[in-house]
């Protein structure tokens, strides 16, 4: 079964933007990703119409960021995709009409809810900001050796 990577995927994005003064084209975030730059295109485009990032067309045009990665949780995120579905489990619905079917299908449901619930809880309680202060000394480090 595949696994669904966007929610990764777009936060190393979002941090990459965050990273640079400058606009970065689908074709740059394409590359990062290991991903073709429509694909990138599709993905950016749920965070634009949340309002966390936009793009320009053209010579130095590309993707920035709108808001502050203070101000977005990890949550608002993975609405922004659509909150692609958790598990590959679900209901069978192979015999709706007996007891036991339903009542096996309603405990697998309400055990998939709390999971969500519980996967969301702790997406809303880290800012994608977050995500990058265990590693601030390396970036400067980094970026102290790019520049010399």
């Amino acid at each position: 079964m595949p696994t669904d990577s966007r929610l990764p995927r777009v936060l190393h994005a979002l941090l990459h933007l965050d990273q640079n003064e400058d606009p970065i084209t689908s074709e740059m975030i394409g590359k990062m990703l290991n991903t073709n730059p429509s694909l990138v295109r599709r993905l950016m485009a749920g965070l634009r119409e949340a309002g966390f990032v936009s793009s320009t067309k053209g010579h130095g045009g590309g993707w920035y960021l709108e808001k502050p990665l203070t101000e977005i949780s990890l949550a608002e995120v993975y609405e922004a995709l659509g909150s692609p579905q958790l598990f590959a489990l679900g209901q069978s619905g192979d015999a709706p009409s007996c007891l036991l079917a339903r009542s096996a299908d309603e405990a697998t449901q309400k055990a998939l809810e709390a999971s969500r619930a519980t996967f969301q809880a702790e997406l809303a309680g880290v800012m994608v900001a977050d995500l990058v202060r265990p590693h601030v000394e390396t970036i400067k480090k980094y970026r102290q050796n790019k520049e010399a």
